[in-house]
């Protein structure tokens, strides 16, 4: 994880328990949505990685820019040289009305398609970038660690694939204009010089009053962007968690309660915004006002240059319409502050995501493992923990045979789940070795690892899609045969059969549609198409009806028939028919053999079974007459 990463979150320490550590984050810690700073190099460097593949594009647009920039400060010109040449005293110069009524269409088409041009190249070239920034964090989220999974909110990641990265859009396609808007007020005070320094200077004499008003504006209005930032986040995340948590809201009667603190978060959020926006707004009419004493200056003083005979009316008119021009960049560049804020910010929590660690990783000279392979699983002397200092699993060994079927039993935080997802390698041991097949599973490569090991969870996660998409889900090229005789084999195909459009049902998210016993039952589909050589089941009984278990009991000697099965579970009823049981306390082994020898050997498994307790979490915090203390920990 980033060094960044790790300051915005509180992480809860492991105290040894199976499970990894949740994020923790305080009611005040909303240090990441924060302002970075106006402009940071390696930030743009960041995005300029993304901008460069259409390097052309930015080149045209920028040529398109400043060709529409030049006929802006041409135009003023050609209306100056047709009044003073045109219209004499003697009458009319039709010829060189003519001429200039020509040179000023001719301006019009070129800067209406040198604005189209960039108009239509900026807008794609922002697009394609956002784009390839989607594009990279959803293939960098898809290989982190789970480690990284584990200590960060799905909240936080999804804010940045949505209002992160479209506030690097905006950047990206405003800042080529913030150029333009640069060279065109450059431009608009060097011909106004070359016309006449000293209405230029009498112009640009109001400069230095807005110079000050902006200094004073400056700080007060990055507060108050900061502040409206802040309190969006704030309301983002209590809605957020109002929609995921609606079933506990109205189990325990809480709507109008939430609803209150809701409103007071709102409230807190509308006064933010309406500071900001009074912030952001009120530039607008004091450039304006400005711009309204500038040409106020501009008349008195070209009026009487003019009575002078020191300059042409025509000068005066350019003046005039350089002017109104002149305040335009500037109010642009003004807006274009609070954009370059939100990009620096932004661009940083982007790049804390894309440079986080991906800690499993293969070897460059990784094995692909042999779907030929035995199906055994060893545990050499394995230490593992999610926190350094606190392990779960602490020198743990044993085997499990090809074709075996073990049960991992043990209360609560003993580290069945943890040692189920070293097998997979969702995480790397700290010490010794996990073997898959005879192999150290860090000497094969992830994906056909993740062919020959199957699993099954205790809440089983579908996809938006069909019945028939979520059962093939691990196996893309299955059949429709194969997938109905899978369905079929775990008592599947009949409740399917009853939805509406059969195997082309759609499911809601999360297949919300279905019962939780439905789901699992097509999870158990979903692995047996998988037609992996290992199969692990963790907790995959643990929160259904006594039915749908029957169901699935049935259905687990289909599963593992011909499989090396690893199954954990806290009930023992369900576990009595394995090979092999290891009873795991406090991530260690305590016992193994199976049912027989267990309730032979007199050991804890014996006691628990003979005292009829249905549960490892059943066991007494502290029993005496068996001696055994056992953890509670989470």
């Amino acid at each position: 994880m980033t060094k960044g990463h790790a300051a915005e979150l509180e992480i809860e320490p492991n105290d040894g328990g199976g499970r990894p550590p949740h994020a923790v984050v305080g009611s005040h810690r909303i240090n990441e949505e924060m302002f970075g700073r106006a402009f940071d190099k390696s930030i743009v460097r960041r995005i300029w990685a993304f901008v460069r593949p259409y390097r052309a594009r930015v080149v045209i647009s920028s040529a398109a820019l400043l060709i529409f920039v030049g006929m802006q400060l041409l135009i003023p010109l050609i209306i100056r040289r047709a009044i003073d040449h045109a219209i004499t005293p003697a009458g009319v110069d039709r010829s060189a009305l003519l001429r200039a009524a020509g040179a000023f269409a001719l301006a019009i088409l070129v800067n209406f398609g040198a604005a189209y041009a960039q108009e239509t190249v900026v807008g794609k070239m922002a697009d394609n970038v956002l784009f390839d920034i989607r594009r990279a964090m959803f293939a960098h989220l898809q290989k982190v660690s789970l480690s990284f999974m584990d200590k960060t909110e799905v909240g936080r990641l999804m804010s940045r694939l949505q209002g992160d990265v479209s506030s690097i859009h905006e950047f990206v396609e405003t800042s080529v204009y913030s150029v333009g808007d640069i060279a065109l007020l450059f431009g608009i005070v060097f011909v106004m010089l070359c016309l006449d320094f000293r209405l230029g200077f009498l112009t640009l004499s109001v400069l230095p009053a807005l110079l000050i008003i902006r200094i004073v504006w400056l700080p007060r209005a990055r507060e108050a962007f900061m502040a409206a930032h802040e309190t969006n986040s704030v309301v983002n995340g209590a809605l957020a968690e109002a929609i995921h948590g609606v079933r506990t809201v109205q189990c325990m009667d809480r709507q109008q309660i939430n609803f209150m603190l809701y409103d007071d978060k709102a409230h807190a959020d509308l006064s933010a915004h309406l500071t900001a926006a009074k912030y952001a707004q009120v530039m607008v009419p004091i450039v304006d006002g400005l711009t309204g004493l500038a040409m106020a200056i501009v008349i008195v003083a070209g009026g009487s240059m003019i009575m002078n005979g020191r300059i042409d009316v025509g000068v005066l008119v350019a003046y005039l319409f350089y002017i109104q021009r002149f305040f335009d960049p500037i109010r642009s560049l003004t807006l274009q502050y609070s954009v370059m804020q939100r990009a620096m910010a932004s661009g940083k929590r982007l790049t804390d995501v894309l440079d986080v660690r991906i800690e499993v990783q293969d070897k460059p000279n990784a094995r692909v493992l042999s779907p030929e392979m035995d199906g055994s699983v060893e545990f050499r002397n394995v230490t593992f923990g999610y926190k350094s200092g606190h392990p779960v699993l602490k020198n743990v060994s044993f085997r499990v045979m090809p074709s075996e079927t073990v049960a991992l039993v043990g209360p609560t935080g003993s580290g069945k789940s943890s040692a189920m997802a070293l097998v997979h390698r969702f995480y790397d041991v700290q010490q010794g070795q996990v073997l898959v097949g005879g192999y150290d599973v860090r000497d094969l490569t992830q994906e056909s690892l993740g062919r020959e090991v199957a699993m099954v969870l205790q809440e089983p996660f579908l996809f938006t899609g069909t019945v028939f998409e979520n059962i093939r889900y691990h196996k893309k090229e299955a059949t429709w045969h194969n997938v109905i005789e899978a369905a079929k084999a775990v008592g599947a195909h009949d409740f399917i059969m009853s939805l509406a459009d059969g195997y082309d049902t759609q499911l809601g998210e999360r297949g919300g549609n279905l019962s939780l016993g439905q789901r699992q039952l097509v999870s158990f589909a979903r692995a047996l198409v998988a037609d992996a050589k290992i199969l692990v089941l963790d907790e995959a009984t643990a929160n259904i009806d006594s039915y749908t278990e029957m169901l699935i009991q049935k259905a687990l000697s289909k599963l593992l028939k011909g499989r090396t099965g690893l199954i954990i579970a806290h009930r023992l009823a369900t576990i009595r028919s394995a090979d092999r049981i290891i009873v795991l306390q406090n991530g260690q082994v305590l016992e193994t053999g199976n049912h027989d020898q267990l309730t032979a050997l007199g050991g804890l498994y014996s006691k628990l079974y003979n005292l009829n307790y249905s549960s490892f979490d059943d066991i007494p915090e502290k029993k005496s007459d068996t001696g055994v203390q056992a953890s509670s920990s989470t």
